[in-house]
């Protein structure tokens, strides 16, 4: 179609160079862009092992950022996080949950009034809840994709306690965990 691509930065066009020219600077343009996501990784992981992280809050029901970027509750929230972890505890499966949430007018923290199970089930495993974070639960597989893999033990990870405060009470989260451990066997 005889169009062209005009780089500013390495002051090319396309239309004026041969194909094998070409290969040679995207295989360049390639990995400086390698070379600049490892030093992106480098730096959180430095930051990992000293105990900081980069969190979402904005889809976090219970906490929201200060203006120095600290985790803090937001009570009314916390309530319904407190609520939803003492349904469990008193033998309401998430299906359960879901229909009383739902039932009492309490909506997601994205303001939806329907609720899924797989939202309430993650809740119910989110540490954050007790004031603590598990960082690199996830990791970038491939820089060229930006396609995230779930950390099966390929990386480490980075418990963080006391990282801010919780919502609910380190005793209630393990209890949680065990019954969901006896619920999945």
């Amino acid at each position: 179609m005889n169009i062209g691509l005009l780089s500013e930065v390495e002051h090319v066009n396309t239309l004026k160079i041969d194909d094998a020219t070409l290969s040679i600077l995207f295989a360049v343009a390639q990995e400086e862009s390698a070379t600049k996501s490892e030093n992106i990784k480098f730096g959180i992981h430095q930051r990992m092992r000293e105990g900081k992280a980069l969190l979402n809050h904005t889809r976090f029901l219970g906490y929201t950022k200060d203006a120095e970027g600290q985790l803090v509750i937001v009570p009314e929230e916390a309530e319904i996080v407190r609520k939803i972890f003492s349904l469990y505890l008193e033998g309401n499966g998430v299906r359960k949950i879901k229909r009383y949430l739902e039932e009492h007018g309490i909506r997601t923290v994205t303001g939806k009034a329907e609720w899924s199970t797989s939202t309430i089930d993650r809740m119910l495993s989110n540490e954050k809840y007790m004031g603590t974070l598990l960082l690199q639960k996830t990791y970038m597989s491939d820089f060229l994709t930006g396609k995230q893999k779930k950390n099966r033990g390929e990386l480490s990870m980075y418990m963080v306690e006391n990282a801010h405060e919780a919502i609910v009470e380190k005793g209630v989260f393990e209890a949680v965990q065990k019954k969901k451990h006896k619920r999945n066997y």
